[in-house]
């Protein structure tokens, strides 16, 4: 294993390869820690010694060229996903990437390219698709239980937008990161939407900057129509003063609704019904996860992959899947920008 970054998700993600032996019944094939990359010395070196990586690099190119590395992990600012991703890949690394996959679909598209190019095992690090409760919602969906299906709301909020103290952060930076709340946050909307009701087909959207000065957006909404017939509303705001990282969605069917929220995680709420949802072979049933886990789960995923023991779809989201929410989002930005319902291929 080689991790690109060593910031929130850095720390989110060597947590769950350290927690994978210990608490799953081990994956097919056991992470090794290698090497890990990161610009500053002092924090790169705390992040090393912390998780246990044998060794360290100043830039993503020494770990692409690792022999010692069999998967990178992509765990950079947006706009370092496309290029080490795909040296990566051609390197013959398997390669997981961490979302928006890239700035925007265009780019994106050269990505799942490469890696499909080269044979490599490759996954978007959505990882609330890993959410048992999540993972039921589906299983309700297949089955049938919910009848023809007509509405999706998502909304995801946080409230960090407004905090003078982050007004530098790369994410407020088109150039650094494509898009705001819309690829940070609405993203996570837009393909959970996808894994339980389908490709989206058309959008009629807004998206605003509160903060003048930002290149990026603070808040998007938008109406959008699912291939299926269903309509559906998808929101996202790092303005949602009291919020700091709510993500809620419903589904209504003919035949019943779900409704979910990640700050009750381990609860789907069933036809007006709270249900606890609490996977197998972890704890004994009723012994609730936390948020961590979904990396778990994510990169127990991947490992099995690599070791071809079942595919990273449909459960896991592709490089594939990332380009479809690239593209949902370029579309949104389209159709904000020139004020017309976009229709998507």
């Amino acid at each position: 294993m080689g991790l690109l970054g060593y910031a929130f998700m850095g720390r989110a993600h060597a947590h769950a390869l350290l927690t994978l032996a210990h608490m799953t019944g081990p994956p097919a094939i056991g992470p090794r820690l290698v090497s890990v990359a990161g610009r500053d010395e002092s924090r790169r070196t705390a992040f090393a010694e912390r998780f246990g990586f044998e060794r360290q690099a100043a830039g993503w190119q020494e770990v692409v060229a690792d022999p010692g590395v069999e998967m990178v992990e992509n765990l950079l600012p947006n706009h370092l996903h496309a290029e080490p991703t795909i040296a990566a890949a051609r390197a013959g690394k398997h390669v997981l990437c961490e979302k928006p996959l890239a700035l925007d679909a265009e780019e994106a598209r050269v990505m799942l390219a490469a890696a499909t190019e080269a044979g490599v095992v490759h996954m978007c690090a959505f990882n609330y698709r890993f959410v048992p409760a999540v993972r039921r919602a589906r299983e309700l969906l297949e089955a049938g239980d919910l009848g023809e299906i007509h509405h999706f709301r998502g909304v995801y909020r946080q409230s960090w937008g407004a905090d003078p103290e982050r007004a530098g952060v790369w994410r407020f930076d088109a150039a650094q990161a494509g898009g705001g709340a819309l690829g940070d946050l609405a993203s996570h909307v837009i393909d959970l939407s996808r894994y339980l009701v389908g490709e989206i087909e058309s959008v009629a959207a807004q998206v605003a900057t509160f903060v003048p000065g930002r290149t990026v957006d603070d808040a998007a909404a938008a109406a959008v129509a699912f291939a299926g017939g269903a309509i559906g509303t998808i929101e996202a705001t790092r303005f949602a003063t009291g919020d700091l990282n709510r993500f809620t969605w419903e589904i209504n069917g003919s035949k019943g609704s779900l409704a979910f929220d990640l700050e009750r995680m381990n609860e789907l709420v069933v036809n007006g019904e709270r249900t606890l949802v609490t996977p197998d072979g972890w704890w004994p049933p009723g012994h609730v996860l936390g948020w961590e886990h979904t990396f778990v789960f994510e990169l127990r995923r991947f490992l099995d992959t690599m070791a071809g023991r079942g595919t990273v779809a449909p459960h896991g989201a592709t490089f594939e899947d990332g380009v479809r929410a690239n593209e949902v989002c370029d579309a949104i930005l389209l159709s904000a920008r020139e004020g017309r319902h976009v229709s998507l291929a």
